[in-house]
């Protein structure tokens, strides 16, 4: 329905890019090092950031708008990839992969934000569901990607910080556009006002 929307779709894409990449990132590193038990232990490190990195964001006071909160959060998310590509050891890799974790939570629980200031108040579940669909579909791409360069090492690690990097452009050069339209919240019911009361 609107432009903003459109982008905003195709930055979280590019946002599941990164995820797509970890689990055959994770096989990878755990054929390099003869570490089967990296399979697992990776996308969990990875996941247990995300965690803890929720709780954090929780406690934050936060005044920025949503669409500022998304770029910024989103670029964390990027610079925190970056550690894949110094080809870490297996215990530097559990490190490694908990570091873009942190960032996980913030970015989409800031793109949901960003959808409930955007989104027609009567369409804010559907919006939502895009923000899934749009995640989810950058991730299957971003797993068929890196099965293409699973003998590559080199790129195959760089894959997650150029998914995040595409993101953040995406989030960054719209947000004129991802500004809210209406206030957040606004589709939640309201109470009725009493009815006045006739006189007699």
């Amino acid at each position: 329905m609107s432009g903003g929307m459109v982008l905003l779709c195709m930055g979280l894409a590019a946002l599941g890019v990164s995820l797509g990449g970890l689990g055959v990132w994770a096989a990878a590193i755990a054929e390099t090092n003869q570490a089967a038990w990296l399979t697992g232990v990776l996308p969990a490190a990875f996941s247990t950031g995300s965690f803890l990195g929720g709780l954090l964001f929780a406690r934050l006071a936060r005044r920025a708008a949503p669409a500022t909160q998304l770029s910024c959060t989103s670029a964390l998310f990027t610079v925190g990839w970056l550690a894949l590509l110094t080809q870490p050891s297996p215990h530097a890799a559990i490190v490694a992969a908990a570091l873009p974790g942190l960032f996980l939570t913030m970015v989409i629980t800031c793109g949901f934000e960003t959808i409930d200031a955007l989104a027609p108040a009567s369409r804010t579940t559907e919006a939502y569901s895009w923000l899934i669909l749009a995640v989810g579909t950058g991730q299957a791409a971003g797993t068929v990607l890196a099965g293409t360069l699973a003998d590559h090492i080199l790129g195959l690690s760089a894959l997650p910080a150029a998914g995040a990097a595409i993101a953040t452009t995406v989030f960054a050069l719209s947000r004129p556009l991802l500004g809210p339209r209406r206030q957040p919240g606004r589709h939640r019911r309201t109470s009725t006002p009493p009815r006045p009361r006739h006189r007699r």
